[in-house]
């Protein structure tokens, strides 16, 4: 690996430089949060100092009060804030979510609302009411209405339903249950009813329902075990502990109903690890910390009972503030759909505007003069030209399809129902299978050019596995499965595999060997749970617990601990060892270490940490050999695996030669980011890694240049388009969250409070002032636009310890400077922001909550579901969609132009070419059925091979299938299926007779002619465009076709003309003129013309210009043959191969140290304050009744 700066550089030195260990600050922070500074110091000038500031803050911002179990404090009237005019509402929000739109009160008008927004179905409401007017209608209003109806009705049923779904998942979880405290006993009560004050109590794996305030708990010192994986992702213990005083008065039910505390803390915001507050009880005043806190989506862990102040609820927990606003999201051809019907509105009012003009001067050349034509009206020619304007709106009205939307709506229902069907999607150990949770982006994911992938939960399984170690020189690694049923401890979940080291560990001749797993045991901070007769292992942090455990299988068991000792079972032999002092690991050290006294009286030092501290602290017979942690003997060297999940690096691998590329968006440490892109294939040892303090100078250089050439204005990028790599070489770029502030300028600076005298400024200065903020701007904005550039240059990005407010960030720049499709992946609350930021959201179903999924657009169980779900069901979507968007538009040109050509032999009169019934079911009925089938059925190569030939996918990333040229291609193919379904029946027509001496050369007579000429030309089109072949699509044809000439001899039927003789005044004109040879002649004539150019066409194209489909299609037999002896090739990442050191203690959290020296967290019998305080006790209660 070629690497671009020393792996052990850092700025602790230089504090003008970011800190990769940091996670940076969340944008809700004030710049005062942002200068406070950590310094080493006592403890107790810490606190001092802590509570001095805490008052301060107070002072400023703690507006937020909260009262205990008084419900009437809060509905005070200085804390109600108006909404809707005079209505006012108390400013603390419900604990209720609510995600649906619509009630049983709002759903029809706002429906109708929404619908009648849309541009297509406002223009057809327009319609229907010119159509009401006799001086300028040609057609019956039955015409608008039926379509109109029909198209309004399935878009408000699937509306409905998809808001149904809302409201039973906002059901679920409103409807969760917690205990309450409620006329001074705690009951029962729904999550949707608790209010900010209300004192409420969980129990063991129960979800936090608020943010609440730890009061107590079961445990000692009412610490709180809680894991946050719905937060930040990590499944990692952490525990909240309460004040003394509340540990020590509210442990009782009787005491927390009493209890009145009154809360004063900041407003409601998106901090996750700030909290500052004070509890003001019993006249005194305690500092509150987010230590102290529990936060809406964490679950309790190894804690039986806790009680708990709800403080923030619902909407304003930090949880729901991290969400973002919920983005309407739109596919790209929806856009570009939109932009087309725009395009056909001005082809319309130009066509009718200019036929218009036509109809004027024909009045005034031929109407006027010819007395025939009077219609008793003295109307100038001026005016009739202007009627039949809004006449010519109406006639070629279906120019814009009215069924367009409506018909995209069902194929995307359709589409989505496929992907909720796909079981090679069904992940049965969780029984997930995949859910598309919206109906309108499934086209898009046949277009992504990006993805943005959290790490842990989503590429990792967040497992820890011990895989293999080296002691004394000698590595064991995986030979012969190993049989660990000697040992009565082994928890049976180990997979490792060498008994050639068991059996050296039995014999006992190799004591490194001993001494190795013993140092596992003993050097941790993992606490140990027995209360159910089995061992259970709480750690700080997943590897430090697979140590631990992989020491208990090998007969090295940590069994329990005490403030001061350790007790250990060496191959089922009890010893307990004296504790000196535990040296707890931080980011710093990299390192921690344990001081014992064994047995003998010796005192001895065991250390583990990263290698490369290590290794500079080994033994050299340097004089420091009696300074701690110095002169250290090496023991040996594990190696310990965070799982991927299964088909990661193959789908990783896959996606990228589908041209998608991959950026990780994790808050973990940079080193374990960085590993896991060199597990999943994202990271090579060929790659060239670039770090944000190289890329910080690249951009500054750009930066400057730029400014150079434009003077001051930096915003002249368009024309510098170099790039910052030379072209060719694998490239990776790895930065963390606080270089990407410092890049991207988001850094906040704290600004200096210097005593000013303030003058009134002048237009000069007020303009420099300005002008210096453009400027700024302008800078910032370059500097973003640089970045995204360079990122975009290297095959992978991973951004690692960013916030949920970065991860969102990132995906929009990438949106906004390089206009790509974007798809974000995620498994847990701290992803939800960037889900929701993506073009397309994906939630995986994992170990983290249902937070990222209740917000994607798309869920599955795996990342694996990934490929198949953009490959597959992606391309299949786009294929599909623009080959009916194509069809759609080529089918109504078809159609309606057909009055244009005959509005030439009409006098331009707005008279129709059609029968009305024609006109209304054409869109509805005759020709639906067959395009709608493509819609959802098409595919041109199989499920198989799309997955095996990712490249397939490029035609969508490339926009290739449905843009402007594809849509003047249907444009231009409809006029001239229009030209001919006009004149050749129109030539034949012309001087004709039929065989019987009758004449069915009228106007009737040519409608139906044309009619059946249009019906199966575009019908069979339809068929031309079907790649994949079923009975359903056939059916649909040809019982579309057979459909027209059962109703159309229906409607021309003498029955039907009696019951309603206005409506239906075609009577006997089908089966008249069908009956005669020379028509079906003619229609066979004009359907021939219209296809057998299309058929030579397209003869040539796969002949002479295949495209790669066409190619594959060819020899689609051939490759199905080699699948069946196909085997899967090996993995490129050989395991033991790469020389780059492990990422131990890289992720490593601060563990438990502090607790277990204090003593807080061992659980004892409580002693009585007689035994504690002895003679003192007096004194100390003399002293509290004086304070």
């Amino acid at each position: 690996m070629n690497s671009e700066r020393d792996s052990e550089t850092t700025f602790d030195e230089d504090s003008s430089q970011p800190n990769d260990e940091e996670v940076p600050y969340s944008d809700d922070e004030t710049e005062d949060e942002l200068d406070i500074q950590p310094a080493v110091e006592p403890e107790q000038n810490r606190i001092n100092r802590e509570v001095e500031a805490t008052r301060e803050t107070l002072r400023k911002d703690c507006n937020w009060q909260v009262k205990a179990n008084d419900r009437a404090f809060h509905e005070q009237p200085q804390f109600m804030k108006t909404e809707y005019l005079c209505l006012k509402k108390s400013k603390y929000a419900g604990n209720a979510i609510k995600t649906y739109k619509y009630n049983p009160i709002t759903f029809l008008p706002l429906n109708l609302f929404e619908q009648f927004k849309r541009a297509a179905n406002f223009y057809f409401l327009v319609l229907l009411i010119l159509q009401t007017i006799p001086q300028i209608t040609t057609l019956s209003w039955y015409t608008t209405l039926i379509p109109l109806l029909l198209v309004l009705g399935i878009t408000a049923i699937k509306d409905l339903v998809d808001d149904v779904a809302r409201h039973r998942m906002d059901n679920e979880i409103n409807n969760r249950n917690c205990d309450v405290i409620r006329e001074e006993r705690f009951i029962n009560a729904k999550w949707k009813d608790i209010k900010v004050g209300d004192v409420i109590r969980l129990g063991k794996n129960a979800f936090v329902p608020a943010d609440i305030l730890l009061l107590s708990s079961s445990e000692p010192h009412s610490l709180c075990y809680v894991e946050t994986a719905e937060l930040d992702g990590e499944t990692n213990l952490k525990f909240k502990m309460s004040l003394d005083v509340t540990d020590r008065y509210l442990q009782e039910e009787r005491a927390l109903a009493a209890f009145d505390g009154l809360v004063e803390c900041e407003e409601p915001n998106n901090r996750l690890d700030k909290f500052t507050g004070t509890l003001i009880w019993k006249g005194r005043r305690y500092g509150l910390d987010a230590d102290k806190i529990l936060l809406r989506g964490c679950k309790i862990r190894n804690t039986d009972v806790c009680h708990g102040l709800v403080i923030f609820a619902g909407a304003d927990t930090k949880i729901m503030r991290n969400s973002g606003k919920t983005r309407f999201k739109r596919t790209k051809i929806d856009s570009l759909m939109n932009y087309m019907v725009y395009t056909i509105f001005i082809l319309l009012i130009l066509v009718s505007a200019g036929l218009a003009i036509g109809h004027t001067y024909w009045e005034q050349q031929i109407g006027n003069s010819s007395w025939y034509l009077y219609d008793g009206k003295d109307y100038t020619p001026s005016y009739r030209g202007f009627l039949n304007f809004w006449g010519y709106i109406i006639v070629l009205n279906t120019m814009v399809p009215i069924s367009l939307y409506v018909s995209v709506e069902v194929i995307r229902l359709g589409q989505s129902y496929f992907i909720n069907w796909d079981l090679q999607m069904y992940y049965p150990p969780k029984d997930t299978p995949a859910k598309a949770r919206t109906t309108t982006l499934n086209e898009q994911l046949g277009q992504i050019h990006y993805i943005f992938s959290d790490k842990t939960g989503t590429l990792t399984q967040n497992i820890m596995a011990f895989k293999k170690c080296c002691i004394s020189g000698e590595t064991y690694v995986q030979q012969v499965n190993s049989d660990f049923s000697w040992n009565m401890y082994a928890d049976g979940k180990l997979t490792f595999h060498d008994q050639y080291l068991i059996e050296k560990i039995k014999q006992g001749k190799e004591p490194e060997i001993r001494q190795f797993f013993f140092l596992l045991a003993l050097c941790h901070t993992v606490m140990v749970d027995n209360s159910d007769g089995e061992l259970n292992y709480q750690a700080a942090s997943p590897d430090e617990g697979a140590l631990v455990t992989a020491a208990r299988n090998f007969g090295f068991v940590f069994l329990s601990r005490t403030q001061n000792t350790i007790t250990i079972s060496e191959m089922g032999t009890v010893k307990t060892y004296d504790v000196l002092a535990i040296l707890d690991f931080n980011s710093d050290r990299k390192r921690m270490s344990v001081i014992t006294r064994e047995p003998n009286g010796a005192i001895r030092l065991y250390c583990k940490g990263a290698d490369t501290v290590i290794y500079e602290r080994l033994h050299r017979n340097d004089p420091q050999k009696q300074t701690t942690e110095r002169a250290l003997d090496l023991l040996g060297a594990t190696a310990i695996e965070d799982k991927l999940q299964d088909g990661v690096p193959e789908t990783i691998s896959k996606l990228s030669k589908a041209d998608i590329k991959i950026w990780v968006l994790t808050g973990d440490k940079k080193e374990t980011a960085e590993n896991i892109g060199f597990s999943c294939e994202l990271l090579t040892d060929e790659t060239t890694i670039y770090y944000g303090e190289n890329i910080s100078a690249l951009l500054q250089t750009r930066l400057e240049n730029q400014k150079n050439r434009t003077g001051s204005n930096a915003n002249s990028s368009h024309g510098d388009n170099e790039n910052f790599f030379p072209p060719g070489g694998n490239r990776a770029l790895i930065i963390t969250g606080s270089w990407l502030n410092e890049i991207l300028l988001e850094k906040k600076k704290k600004k200096k409070k210097l005593l000013k005298l303030k003058f009134p400024r002048t237009m000069e200065e007020k303009q420099k002032q300005m002008e210096s903020k453009r400027r700024a701007e302008l800078n910032k904005e370059q500097q973003q636009r640089n970045f995204v550039d360079l990122a975009c240059e290297c095959n992978s990005v991973i951004c690692c310890r960013v916030t949920p407010k970065q991860k969102a960030m990132v995906v929009d720049l990438v949106k906004r400077y390089k206009k790509a499709i974007t798809l974000a992946i995620g498994d847990g609350a701290n992803d939800v922001n960037m889900i929701k930021t993506a073009h397309i959201g994906v939630g995986i179903s994992g170990q983290e909550g249902m937070q990222a999924v209740m917000s994607s657009d798309y869920s599955f169980g795996q990342f694996r579901y990934l490929q198949r779900l953009l490959l597959v069901h992606g391309r299949w979507s786009y294929i599909r969609m623009c080959k009916f968007l194509r069809y759609f538009f080529y089918k109504n040109f078809a159609f309606t132009l057909v009055h244009f050509w005959y509005s030439f032999f009409n006098g331009y009169s707005a008279q129709t070419a059609y029968e009305d019934w024609f006109i209304t079911l054409y869109n509805v009925l005759y020709s639906s059925l067959p395009v709608l089938l493509v819609g959802l059925l098409d595919q041109d190569v199989s499920d198989k091979l799309s997955i095996r030939f990712p490249s397939l996918y490029i035609l969508g990333q490339r926009d290739l299938l449905f843009n402007y040229r594809k849509f003047f291609i249907s444009l231009f193919h409809g006029v001239v299926t229009s030209l001919i379904i006009f004149f050749i029946p129109y030539g034949a027509y012309l001087q004709t007779m039929g065989e019987d001496g009758e004449a069915p050369s009228d106007y009737q007579s040519f409608a139906v002619t044309a009619a059946s000429s249009l019906i199966i030309a575009v019908n069979f089109q339809m068929g031309l465009d079907t790649s994949y072949w079923t009975f359903v699509n056939a059916f649909s044809i040809f019982g579309s076709i057979a459909l027209y000439f059962g109703i159309t001899f229906d409607l021309h039927s003498s029955g039907i003309h009696v019951l309603f003789p206005s409506a239906f005044q075609f009577t006997g004109t089908a089966p008249n003129a069908l009956r005669q040879p020379y028509i079906w002649l003619t229609i066979i004539l004009s359907v021939a013309i219209c296809l057998l150019p299309v058929v030579a066409l397209r003869f040539l194209t796969m002949t002479i210009w295949p495209t790669e489909s066409d190619k594959i299609q060819k020899n689609r037999k051939k490759y199905k043959a080699e699948e069946e002896t196909w085997r899967r090739r090996p993995s490129v990442f050989r395991r033991g191969v790469s020389g780059r050191r492990s990422a131990y203690a890289f992720s490593h959290q601060r563990g438990y140290a502090d607790l277990i020296a204090s003593g807080r967290i061992i659980r004892r019998r409580r002693a009585s304050l007689t035994a504690v305080l002895g003679n003192n006790l007096a004194e100390v209660r003399r002293a509290e009744e004086a304070s």
